[in-house]
């Protein structure tokens, strides 16, 4: 029965989680990029009236809402990543995971042996519970990965202080389980290969 109630908590947590990430997602769309094209809309009118009046400022016009683009177009593709990174789609686990780990805040070295390809939904499992893990490793330590008797064992240090919840919760709703004894920082995890 304990195990049936830890199951429940573990699905509200993630329930609660997806419903903050949604909520997430939708003030960055519209904090960010409709503010971003409803700049970019004012822009393009102010360009029109300077194309006939003043060619000059209408290049110079130009060249802030091709930048407005770019930026609109990056915060756009880090939405889709929270998503689905197309990172894993196109490079696969590995690469990444180890791109992800540069992007970060916290220096972290991630460290592959044996991941190959997985099926979609198994590789975006495994790369969210990465994800998770990198956010919760301690500065400049490894996470490391290796594919071993049909599981994909993760193992990193964890960060002072750092909640081990979130990555139990997605480790375990991948069907793997997470070791993280209250006395050692490192944390194992493991994720069946389906």
């Amino acid at each position: 029965m304990g195990d049936l109630g830890g199951l429940r908590a573990s699905r509200a947590r993630l329930a609660e989680a997806a419903q903050a990430d949604r909520r997430r997602l939708e003030r960055a769309l519209h904090d960010g990029v409709e503010q971003d094209l409803i700049a970019l809309s004012v822009r393009l009118q102010l360009l029109r009236g300077y194309v006939e009046t003043d060619a000059p400022r209408a290049l110079e016009l130009l060249e802030e809402v091709r930048r407005d683009v770019h930026e609109a177009l990056e915060r756009v593709r880090e939405l889709a990543g929270d998503v689905y990174p197309s990172l894993l789609a196109t490079w696969g686990l590995s690469d990444s995971l180890k791109e992800s780990a540069r992007a970060s805040e916290v220096p972290v070295r991630v460290v592959t042996t044996g991941v190959g390809r997985y099926p979609p939904e198994t590789e975006s499992a495994i790369y969210f519970c990465c994800r998770s893990a990198l956010d919760r490793a301690a500065p400049n330590t490894e996470l490391r990965l290796t594919e071993e008797n049909g599981a994909v064992r993760l193992e990193f240090v964890a960060a002072d202080g750092a909640d081990l919840m979130p990555v139990r919760d997605l480790v375990e709703a991948a069907g793997g389980a997470l070791d993280a004894p209250p006395d050692a920082r490192v944390v194992v995890a493991t994720i069946p290969l389906r």
